[in-house]
């Protein structure tokens, strides 16, 4: 653990060193998860009830429990049916118990299916638990084999999604079936909860910083909202949303100007353009920009210029990257004059700390 300082303050990160951890140890924490007294009591005697084959009610379940088990204890546990049902429910949805309709009961029986044979899989699981953003799923199926297969190590390996896998996996569910999710989020700056209900389109994860972004129509106003998963607190399946594919549609028609995680709520379109000249023996900047440009489009002038032309939703967004260009920069336009002046803003700064021409930009 480790951390550096810089203008917004003091971060803190963690560094692994993938040639010593080859698997993510985030994992653990969401394996050791708490269960209550009455979670693991009623495992074992759910499970040693049915353990005969016969499919069992609710009410049948919870008059053996106090019947043959809590009977022979002197104490004020107690469970009601109401609890048990909640369990053998959690239980038929996990795959654990298999549930039948006979008359107007529910029964429950025991569903010991035998387990897949996984050792065929086990390079794919390697692989995927450490490269997938739901890899705990991975993770969990290599915890049943008796000798995890060390083939892969990741250079670039953002480890800190495991921690938010399990509302990831529930974004995933809602996409998947069209429907709206109300959100719990906390304001990463201002430490505020707040609350959203949009429907969720798709998940955006950023191969620079590993950092996940839900994209999400506002039920309210209508926008397109970009949120981080890491600031979503709970979340709330709701309804199925009919217009889930025409909101697709109009995601798809503004996917063409999105160069980040921003997103334009009045249809208006900045339009950038900058021009680059290098020298003969920098044929890598046109390949750079012919590599990052995105949404945008490269044309060769001449041998030793091109120019890169965008209409993106928010121009703010491409300044970090033009940053990388400077010292080749011949001239930077754009249809909001705010996003250039605060170009050459930074450049003034950057002047004011290292000396240079500051006015090299048209």
């Amino acid at each position: 653990m480790s951390f550096r300082q810089d203008a917004s303050g003091k971060n803190v990160f963690l560094s692994v060193d993938s040639r010593h951890i080859p698997r993510n140890p985030l994992y653990k924490a969401l394996k050791a998860k708490s269960f209550t007294c009455k979670d693991i009591t009623l495992h074992f005697y759910i499970l040693d009830i049915l353990a005969d084959g016969q499919a069992l009610s609710a009410g049948q379940i919870t008059d053996r429990i106090h019947r043959d088990y809590l009977s022979r204890f002197d104490g004020s546990f107690a469970l009601d049916e109401s609890t048990v049902r909640k369990k053998l429910q959690e239980y038929a949805a996990l795959g654990l118990l298999g549930q039948k309709k006979e008359g107007c009961a529910t029964l429950f029986f025991r569903s010991d299916s035998p387990a897949p044979d996984l050792a065929a899989w086990a390079e794919a699981l390697a692989f995927f638990s450490e490269e997938n953003p739901l890899g705990v799923i991975g993770s969990f199926l290599l915890d049943r084999l008796g000798q995890q297969p060390d083939l892969f190590r990741f250079k670039h390996h953002y480890i800190l999604h495991a921690l938010d896998s399990d509302i990831l996996c529930d974004l995933a569910l809602a996409v998947s079936e069209h429907r709206t999710v109300e959100l719990t989020l906390r304001h990463l700056r201002g430490g505020r909860d707040y609350r959203r209900t949009v429907c969720p389109l798709k998940i955006y994860i950023s191969t620079q910083t590993g950092r996940q972004y839900l994209l999400g129509r506002h039920s309210k106003s209508g926008r397109l909202l970009f949120l981080r998963v890491d600031a979503i607190l709970q979340i709330h399946t709701g309804k199925t949303e009919e217009n889930f594919e025409q909101y697709l549609e109009e995601y798809q028609a503004q996917k063409e100007h999105i160069w980040g995680v921003s997103s334009h709520s009045d249809g208006h379109l900045d339009r950038i353009e900058l021009t680059l000249r290098h020298r003969p023996e920098e044929e890598f900047i046109p390949q750079r920009l012919l590599r990052e440009k995105r949404c945008g489009q490269m044309e060769i002038l001449d041998s030793q210029t091109c120019r890169f032309t965008a209409e993106v939703c928010d121009a703010v967004e491409l300044l970090p990257w033009l940053r990388t260009f400077i010292g080749r920069i011949v001239q930077l336009k754009c249809s909001d004059p705010a996003v250039v002046e605060m170009f050459r803003q930074d450049l003034a700064r950057m002047q004011a700390l290292y000396g240079g021409d500051a006015d090299a930009v048209q």
